[in-house]
């Protein structure tokens, strides 16, 4: 008898897969951008315009995708990017994707606003990952957060600048996103149809945000919750801040949401051991350029003094070899591997991974080219040069 469950072949199989099993506030929480969403739809549209340079007699056996990130030996150039509300994609979402990545040999980042713990992932791991913060008003809090990372042996701090505000986005507004769901008819018709969804979230302790109930002062629950995060999005934030965390943090250093050549100058020269380009995948300032437009002058100003990563918009390995082409060491991936986890669970992040290394090698070979530590802007067409 033939299987039922569908075929899955590339990253746009495993989003159309989750958004039938994932609660439709969740899923569009993913799925989504501020305002318009044209800076959202723009990063992939301009990863997919750029032009490959095809090569053939040229000997392509013996590929290899190994390389290094923050130092970090890697099976391909890939690590998962700090998302929120992972757990809530599906039940023990984060750990799931963490072990994903570990088996994989990638790095896996933890974002502040995580459903599981520092402590969850790292009782459930065996290698150091990398956690992500926000800065937030209560710096007592983040200087304990801090201590937390450090004692659970995560070997990078991401420290993401691009959400001093919140962009507004529209369908989480509409859906009236909130954790757990709001129990409105809407959504309880909703969750109805999502009965693997619901058995996961009632089989697992971990409904809220892991990394801040139970270690904030009166943030006992959910409803708390929400109200002290609203107040904690600081605009004050400053490279003083980035500077201050580069004091009391040993490990490497990760500055993200990146978008000016002159900000990567000034995150080089506040300690950060890398930046990551990103406009927050299009979340945050709808109408700004897309990443990939910025990726080469960034690269070009601070690629020899820290190393230079890259995320939002990647649906494929086509668009992590563009980015590494275009100066980037390594490539961030969010949606793509949330619509793994939200499609299959574990498994699910496991098949993203490997459909972007086969995608990523296959197109690698194509161009004429054997190690992903050689590739640099020759794979491209030239934009002065005829495409056909």
């Amino acid at each position: 008898m033939a299987s039922s469950e569908p075929v899955i072949t590339c990253i746009e199989d495993l989003r159309l897969l989750a958004r039938r099993r994932v609660p439709r506030m969740f899923y569009d929480y993913v799925d989504c951008g501020s305002w318009t969403e044209r800076t959202y739809r723009a990063n992939s549209e301009a990863l997919s315009e750029i032009p490959l340079r095809q090569r053939v007699g040229v000997p392509i056996a013996g590929r290899s995708l190994a390389s290094r990130m923050l130092g970090e030996p890697v099976s391909m150039p890939v690590a998962i990017a700090p998302t929120g509300l992972t757990g809530m994609q599906h039940a023990d979402g984060e750990i799931l994707a963490a072990r994903a990545a570990e088996r994989f040999g990638v790095p896996f980042t933890l974002s502040t606003m995580s459903i599981c713990s520092i402590e969850d992932v790292a009782a459930h791991t065996s290698r150091p990952f990398w956690f992500q913060l926000y800065v937030m008003k209560d710096r007592a809090f983040i200087e304990r957060l801090v201590a937390r990372a450090r004692d659970a042996g995560c070997s990078a701090l991401v420290v993401t600048l691009d959400l001093q505000i919140q962009g507004q986005r529209h369908k989480d507004l509409k859906n009236g996103l909130s954790t757990p769901p709001k129990p409105t008819l809407r959504n309880l018709l909703d969750l109805a149809t999502k009965p693997r969804w619901c058995l996961g979230m009632l089989r697992t302790r971990r409904r809220s945000f892991g990394n801040i109930v139970g270690h904030v002062d009166g943030v006992t629950d959910v409803s708390s919750l929400a109200g002290w995060v609203s107040q904690q999005f600081d605009p004050t934030l400053s490279w003083e801040d980035v500077r201050w965390l580069r004091s009391i943090w040993t490990g490497k250093l990760i500055v993200k949401g990146i978008m000016d050549r002159d900000d990567a100058l000034a995150a080089a020269e506040s300690g950060a051991d890398a930046v990551v380009v990103s406009n927050h995948g299009g979340r945050q300032l709808d109408g700004a350029p897309s990443t990939i437009a910025v990726l080469p002058d960034i690269a070009e100003a601070v690629g020899r003094r820290v190393e230079v990563l890259f995320d939002s918009g990647v649906r494929s390995g086509q668009d992590v070899l563009k980015a590494v082409a275009l100066g980037a060491k390594g490539v961030l991936i969010g949606r793509s591997f949330l619509y793994g986890l939200g499609a299959m669970g574990e498994a699910g992040v496991t098949r993203c991974l490997e459909i972007l290394h086969r995608e990523l090698d296959l197109t690698m070979g194509l161009c004429g080219v054997t190690d992903i530590q050689a590739v640099d802007g020759a794979i491209l067409m030239r934009r002065d040069r005829p495409a056909a």
